[in-house]
């Protein structure tokens, strides 16, 4: 070790044998938390292509088989996340004789109660944490939080704490700036060895530029948010190279990043941003990469890819749920409907545009229309990620949120917090269209829950009048009046009884109505009084 320590410059601390995120109290790793192992291994040659690396875990009947990485300076590392509390071995794999046939074991303790595991798929079209806490997405858009200044990572993480967001879209790769080459901004560390597109070794990664990212996803499990993580995007202009490397090569960086990231229980990956402007790829390759993923993680993180003008074919069995750039979708409420008949998975719209004042076309939105965006995508059981792109307010010039963060001046984030509010509250398997082909904008559960949105229209009145499935006589409903932009939520003194149709409520022997302001942007929420 003292052979280790003077050579490298390094802490006894960082060349201990083994080193732990997640601690519980009493030293041993909460469920769901991080078990790091680090080993020394040779530096000669090319560790990250000569090395193969890794570990098998076992607790029961239970068994994991993580890869390692090799992390600078003679160190080689493997991590785990462990998924059931009691006693785990390990035993390394290695065909380097000083990383092979090592053994140990940890305890696992129970997780604390701020944590909930992985996000699954759940009930078909929904997520839910590996514990079974429901997961409802509400997204925003960070691409290059990552990569600015400490200070400036930290306000962002303050504005987080403040809104709705539970999932960041974030790049793993920054896109070519001229920002990041000179000024303050300059970025000192590149994904791979080297300084610039003509000396870059794509054989050697450089593991410096890969913990800075950690650490941003790490801060952002901390406070409870999923990191979706794009690996590849189309953003080089030429310059650096980062988006037309050989497959060879996108092969191996995303088996390094897998290695690196799949333990953080709060990933997920997307596989690129706009892959199909990444012109010489193809859809077989993106399949070998989402295979790639696929097979280097043990814990099964979702999976999606964002696509541009062609859309990659989502039924794919490696493929979790739908990462969609496709704005026209929630511009009315029916077409999220049919994009679950479509795919069978969840669907997202990773992409709906963005809150600002650009002159591009997705980057002026007003507040109303992404709100309005917002609420016609959970209406028809899918998800949504928010993006605000404003460059002037009222204290002039400010960072645009989507692609360095800072903080938020849009008026979307506190009526998204306002919606996530009433779908968290609403039915706990998540929203389903109740009558998609006629009525698209109801969604909820037949028989129990409705949330109707009326969008644009100003409606004056609503006859009291459900889709008949799930429906019998004598049923009874209580109703909410919902003004999504003022954010207010007015009971309907009136209770609602069904007639023997199975579909309407009489009074005096004339269908009974709702009474409504005559304004767009309203809402009703309908539940069964037991």
């Amino acid at each position: 070790m003292e052979r280790y320590i003077k050579k490298y410059g390094l802490t006894v601390f960082s060349v201990l044998l083994l080193s732990c995120l997640c601690l519980a109290a009493d030293g041993n790793i909460e469920k769901w938390g991080i078990y790091e192992l680090s080993l020394f291994g040779p530096t000669t040659g090319n560790p990250f292509i000569d090395i193969q690396f890794g570990a098998v875990f076992k607790n029961g009947d239970r068994t994991f088989e993580p890869k390692g990485f090799y992390d600078g300076n003679g160190i080689f590392k493997i991590r785990f996340m462990p998924n059931a509390e009691g006693l785990w071995t390990w035993q390394t794999k290695s065909n380097c004789d000083a990383l092979n046939d090592k053994k140990g074991q940890f305890t696992c303790v129970a997780p604390s109660s701020d944590s909930h595991g992985p996000v699954r798929v759940r009930n078909q079209y929904h997520f839910g944490h590996e514990d079974g806490t429901p997961f409802f997405p509400f997204g925003t858009t960070l691409y290059e939080w990552p990569f600015q200044s400490e200070s400036l990572r930290c306000q962002t993480l303050e504005t987080l704490k403040k809104w709705p967001f539970n999932k960041v879209r974030m790049l793993l790769v920054p896109p070519y700036e001229s920002y990041y080459i000179e000024g303050p901004d300059k970025l000192i560390h590149f994904p791979f060895v080297g300084t610039s597109k003509e000396n870059w070794d794509f054989s050697r990664f450089n593991p410096e530029f890969f913990r800075n990212v950690e650490q941003c996803v790490e801060q952002l499990c901390q406070m409870g948010i999923e990191a979706d993580l794009i690996l590849f995007r189309p953003y080089d202009k030429g310059k650096w190279g980062f988006d037309t490397m050989d497959m060879a090569t996108n092969e191996r960086f995303v088996r390094y990043a897998v290695a690196r990231f799949a333990a953080y229980r709060n990933i997920w990956w997307s596989l690129a941003n706009e892959n199909s402007y990444i012109k010489q790829m193809m859809d077989s390759d993106w399949d070998r990469l989402f295979q790639a993923v696929q097979e280097s993680d043990p814990y099964a993180h979702p999976r999606s890819i964002h696509n541009a003008d062609r859309i990659y074919d989502y039924t794919k069995p490696w493929v979790t749920h739908v990462s969609l750039q496709y704005y026209m979708a929630v511009r009315w409420p029916g077409i999220s409907p049919l994009l679950r008949d479509i795919y069978k998975k969840p669907i997202v719209h990773d992409e709906i545009n963005y809150e600002g004042d650009m002159d591009r076309r997705w980057g002026q939105l007003t507040g109303q229309e992404m709100t309005y965006r917002f609420w016609n995508a959970y209406i028809g059981g899918a998800y949504a990620t928010h993006g605000e792109a404003l460059e002037e307010t009222a204290e002039g010039k400010v960072t645009r949120w989507i692609s360095k963060g800072g903080k938020l001046y849009g008026q979307s984030p506190e009526r998204i917090a306002f919606l996530k509010r009433i779908i968290e509250s609403g039915p706990q398997e998540g929203l389903d269209p109740v009558d998609q082909y006629y009525e698209s904008n109801i969604g909820g559960h037949c028989g129990t829950y409705y949330l109707i949105y009326f969008g644009k229209d100003p409606v004056s009145e609503w006859e009291f009048c459900l889709p008949q499935k799930g429906l019998e006589p004598e049923m009874r409903f209580h109703a909410d009046l919902i003004d999504t932009w003022d954010m207010t939520i007015t009971p309907v003194e009136q209770v609602f009884e069904i007639d023997k149709l199975n579909r309407y409520t009489y009074i005096d022997k004339k269908r009974a109505k709702i009474e409504m302001p005559g304004k767009p942007y309203m809402a009703l929420r309908i539940q069964r009084i037991e």
